[in-house]
């Protein structure tokens, strides 16, 4: 502002002063100089009060702007890199709905999370309106001890059948795994194992075999694969959901991911 400022009164004096003393061309290219000093200078202090004083709306629209340009140059990236990595981010994620559907859901989400399991209720909505969508599931573990243990157990599900992993998945995010009162810190992950292998025999699967399989390599590889592709798509928060190669933060419900899916 003070240089400004500074640049306007100088320009007045050499639009005044030099159109004074010089005559001709000279004179006459002075004041054209002092002319377009003065309408910049003019332009950039009232700039400022115009968009925050007279009409912000404006700064709004910018902003609004800004960002459906960068969601489109982010959809653009992620379409083509699920076209070419789509084999590689399903294989070893849990799949609900019909796993041979042609319409695919990606959720990056945490059994720790009341938005991602809010999201997980509005998706089986989705998969009960209609018999030609697959969710895959993202496991992403996020929130330490709380999320750890469910996102390996849904991970390792994979691993004996997709059905009996769709079924489990269901579960965890339906139900409270978490222990109820007061438990040690040192204990938290040996009660949510022990509440999260309910689940798992209720779904049909073996346990001991799950209990050995979560700390596979091929759970650490799934688990790196999320983060990978969280970093990948500037993911930085759960839910996250690519519906047929559209970008969708949040907990959206039903109504939303049926119209994308058109």
């Amino acid at each position: 502002m003070f240089w400004t400022i500074l640049v306007l009164l100088l320009a007045i004096a050499l639009f005044v002063v030099g159109g004074a003393m010089f005559d001709g061309k000279k004179g006459t290219g002075l004041k054209l100089v002092g002319v377009l000093l003065i309408a910049g200078c003019v332009c950039r202090l009232y700039t400022p009060m115009y968009l925050t004083s007279v009409n912000p709306a404006i700064l709004q629209e910018m902003v609004k702007g800004m960002e459906e340009q960068q969601n489109a140059e982010k959809t653009k990236k992620i379409k083509k890199f699920v076209r070419d990595n789509a084999d590689k981010m399903i294989v070893n994620a849990p799949v609900l709905g019909n796993p041979e559907a042609e319409n695919t859901i990606y959720v990056w989400t945490a059994a720790s999370c009341g938005y991602c399991r809010r999201v997980h209720g509005e998706l089986d909505r989705v998969l009960q309106a209609r018999d030609d969508v697959r969710v895959v599931i993202k496991n992403f573990s996020i929130h330490g001890v709380m999320s750890d243990g469910p996102a390996r157990a849904m991970i390792a599900a994979k691993m004996q059948d997709n059905a009996k992993a769709a079924k489990f998945v269901d579960l965890v995010m339906t139900r409270e795994y978490r222990p109820a009162g007061d438990v040690a810190q040192d204990k938290m992950a040996e009660k949510i194992q022990e509440n999260i292998m309910k689940f798992a025999e209720e779904a049909g699967l073996d346990t001991a075999k799950l209990a050995e399989d979560m700390n596979s390599e091929v759970v650490a590889t799934e688990l790196a694969n999320v983060r990978d592709l969280a970093q990948e798509f500037e993911i930085t928060g759960t839910p996250f959901l690519i519906i047929n190669e559209q970008a969708f933060p949040g907990a959206i419900p039903a109504d939303t991911i049926l119209e994308a899916l058109k």
